[in-house]
């Protein structure tokens, strides 16, 4: 009696296999690579030796990455380009946060002072590394039927972000789409999360320099009370903002630090404060740096201080193609089942890949990196983030069922191929 896999029964459609399943021995290397990594982590355009492990691994491989320009990330193509044939680009940045690691019961816990991989960097770059590999050996046997780019790019986590350096340098030529994940500890490893349209917001950074004649506590009424004044501008300039915005901007200003004085009786001649700008808007993002700026004079001149402000543009939201993001949620179902597919909310988190955006179309996913039946509430950009390393194996398979998807697109006559 022959038994049949439910992808064979009558009335089911076949899903045909794809090829570039992760082998055991190279999965297991990837979380020994990352874990490498996580042990020594570097922050923005200083990421020299994850740089030279990134191409120490492309190079035993027979495949010829290019250091760019500035030192640190690099590019690596798998396949021949031709210009008839545009790239598909993966892409993972490599730098990581000046935070200390507060992972106590782990072996690969930061070996550096005040650095840690707490935004998942380190698991972004094993997995295009680890699609690239696998790429490579498809390559080999002639079942590559695109050029893939392999970009590891530096100093995300440095506003306006390494990705406008590596354009700069050339990284996308020869690219007519480009992807990327980012981890997401809110979803559970083995699942990935997917939006068209903006998947993230912009970020600025804010920062407020108040000044003006200080004195005596006791006799404040002789003085520019700058400390009342900075409170006043931390309230009132997030509060008239809300209310000059349209609230569907979703634009948020935020203080993380607010300094003034050193003494408990003595009004300070200066005060400061930073923080950062958000919206879910493109259109808010143009208009932010002439509307928080108006809101400031009018706070900090009701208190007759003085003002200087340094606005620092930082990155736009990334917008998601809905057709690329539609090649990721058939490539995710390809390797495992539509079920693994979620829905997203657009985040107020800034990501600088929103900058290849505006040459090329592409799209970012939440790969998952919960640990399923994990009810603890954990965030990125904490020292005690860590992630469930089953997620690189998913995120190695599902980009390299995006590139081979990708590859046997037939694409409208002078859109992709021109």
């Amino acid at each position: 009696m022959s038994r049949e896999s439910p992808s064979a029964l009558p009335g089911k459609p076949v899903r045909p296999e794809l090829p570039g399943k992760l082998p055991d021995h190279l999965r297991a290397e990837l979380i020994a690579f990352r874990r490498d990594l996580h042990m020594h982590p570097e922050l923005g355009h200083q990421e020299f030796r994850t740089t030279a492990a990134i191409k120490a691994r492309l190079e035993k491989a027979g495949l010829r990455p290019r250091v760019l320009k500035s030192g640190t990330g690099l590019i690596c193509d798998v396949g021949t380009w031709d210009r008839g044939r545009p790239m598909l680009a993966l892409r993972a940045d490599i730098d990581a946060l000046p935070i200390p690691d507060a992972k106590t019961h782990v072996s690969y816990r930061s070996t550096y002072p005040d650095r840690a991989h707490a935004c998942g960097h380190d698991v972004h770059t094993a997995v295009v590394l680890g699609a690239g590999l696998v790429l490579a050996d498809l390559d080999r046997q002639g079942l590559l039927p695109r050029p893939v780019r392999l970009l590891f790019q530096p100093a995300e986590e440095v506003l306006p972000g390494g990705a406008t350096e590596a354009i700069d340098s050339g990284v996308l030529d020869g690219v007519g789409q480009i992807i990327a994940v980012h981890c997401d500890p809110r979803v559970d490893a083995g699942r990935l999360g997917l939006r068209p349209g903006p998947i993230t917001s912009a970020c600025d950074r804010l920062e407020v320099t108040l000044s003006g004649a200080g004195g005596h506590t006791a006799r404040p009424h002789l003085t520019t009370d700058l400390v009342t004044a900075a409170a006043r501008v931390a309230v009132d300039v997030p509060a008239l903002l809300a209310r000059r915005m349209d609230a569907r901007s979703g634009m948020s200003v935020t203080w993380g630090r607010l300094e003034a004085g050193h003494a408990c009786n003595v009004i300070p001649m200066h005060a400061e404060l930073s923080g950062t700008v958000r919206c879910l808007d493109l259109n808010a993002w143009y208009e932010a740096p002439d509307m928080i700026h108006a809101a400031i004079d009018e706070v900090s001149t009701m208190h007759g201080a003085k003002f200087e402000i340094n606005h620092v543009r930082g990155v736009p939201p990334v917008v998601n193609d809905p057709v690329v993001t539609e090649l990721l949620r058939e490539a995710m179902a390809a390797r495992r089942g539509a079920e693994s597919v979620e829905d997203t909310e657009q985040s107020l988190g800034g990501e600088d890949f929103s900058w290849y955006l505006e040459h090329v179309p592409g799209a970012m996913a939440r790969l998952g990196v919960r640990r399923p039946g994990d009810t603890a509430k954990r965030d990125l950009h904490r020292g005690d983030f860590d992630v469930d390393e089953s997620a690189i194996g998913v995120g190695v398979e599902f980009f390299t069922a995006a590139a081979l998807l990708d590859g046997r697109r037939v694409r409208p006559v002078g859109v992709a191929d021109r």
